[in-house]
């Protein structure tokens, strides 16, 4: 009886040994996932956003300075040409406030260095479809199924072209109505005259968000969104704006609320860099609080997690997750930041 005594009390204890060790081993590693979960997913967005703006040139009747936008003939915003745009997350019952990010690039191995239409849409040689061919300077750098920037004064638009006719120097539109719209002048009979044409590759609009525990990735609006890293429960990101369009120095940071909402064109040419923090959460709960919430949002420590310090000029970001989970403090998170020169906005300062 002394012994079994003994052995049940020695098993109790290595039991509760071993509960403790797993208890921090479950933290160790889960806190060492989130660690590799925020850094893969901070990583992916960075990648791509240092494309995007490509590859918008440069020159005079910049893509950028286009007050009018059509995709596909369907009348669009300036958004639609913008590098990128912030949606401010809005918490909710349920739902944690993570911003969303779009960003739009064009993959074309020949930075879509424009050329000149020449003549008015036309039919292709010996058919009687639809005028949708159009004369150009040079097609050279163009591919069947490349998105096509056409740029006239402050009208842009986004076509697609389906061929390259042999011996020509012209390319054929997806659609004559697209043809025709997009070498039309706003006052006058069809004309080519000054119209700029650019071949941008495949067209990218992506967009990031973190949902249910999951960084996810859609390319194109009519696409579904794809789970990347999971893990992710957060992303919040800013504006770096400079003090006018033709500066490439950021004198402030600002969340996409307010005008920056939907900035106008002026102020969309202001934007010089992103910033962003995602949050990565490891999955195991503890039996109490284990992180502290932070006091303001305008000085060093913003309300909910902390990410970078914060002015009333340019705040901090709100990383707040109560609304999405009511216990969000016991657990563990590791929040990763960077800057992002949009670089192809930087180029394009002379011009702005």
């Amino acid at each position: 009886m002394v012994g079994l005594t003994i052995g049940m009390l020695v098993s109790v204890v290595i039991l509760q040994v071993l509960s403790v060790f797993e208890a921090q081993k479950r933290t160790t590693t889960g806190t060492a996932d989130a660690q590799t979960n925020g850094s893969i997913a901070l990583f992916n967005i960075g990648r791509e956003l240092q494309q995007a703006g490509y590859p918008l040139m440069p020159v005079t009747n910049s893509a950028l300075e286009c007050t009018t936008v059509t995709v596909g003939g369907i009348a669009g915003t300036i958004a639609r040409l913008s590098p990128v745009t912030i949606a401010d997350g809005v918490a909710t019952t349920g739902v944690s406030a993570s911003d969303t990010i779009t960003l739009r690039y064009g993959d074309t191995a020949m930075g879509g260095v424009p050329t000149q239409t020449t003549g008015i849409p036309t039919a292709s040689a010996g058919t009687a479809a639809p005028a949708r061919d159009v004369a150009v300077l040079n097609n050279f750098g163009c591919n069947t199924n490349d998105a096509i920037l056409i740029t006239n004064g402050t009208s842009c638009a986004i076509s697609t072209m389906v061929a390259l006719p042999a011996g020509t120097t012209s390319i054929t539109f997806a659609d004559a109505t697209d043809a025709n719209t997009l070498v039309t002048a706003a006052t006058a009979a069809p004309t080519s005259s000054g119209t700029n044409l650019a071949c941008l590759g495949a067209w990218h609009e992506v967009t990031y968000r973190a949902n249910s525990g999951n960084l996810e990735r859609q390319d194109g609006t009519a696409a579904a969104f794809v789970p990347g890293v999971t893990g992710v429960v957060n992303i919040q990101a800013q504006y770096g704006i400079s003090a006018a369009a033709n500066s490439n120095q950021v004198v402030q940071w600002v969340d996409a609320t307010g005008t920056w909402a939907a900035p106008t064109l002026a102020d969309r040419n202001r934007i010089k860099a992103i910033r962003i923090a995602v949050v990565a959460r490891n999955a195991k709960m503890e039996v109490s609080n284990v992180t502290s919430a932070c006091s303001s949002t305008t000085a060093a420590a913003p309300t909910g997690l902390c990410a970078w310090p914060g002015t009333v000029a340019s705040p901090a970001p709100t990383i707040d997750l109560s609304q999405s989970d009511s216990n969000w403090q016991r657990y563990r998170y590791r929040v990763f930041e960077n800057i992002i020169p949009l670089r192809n906005m930087i180029w394009s300062k002379g011009t702005l």
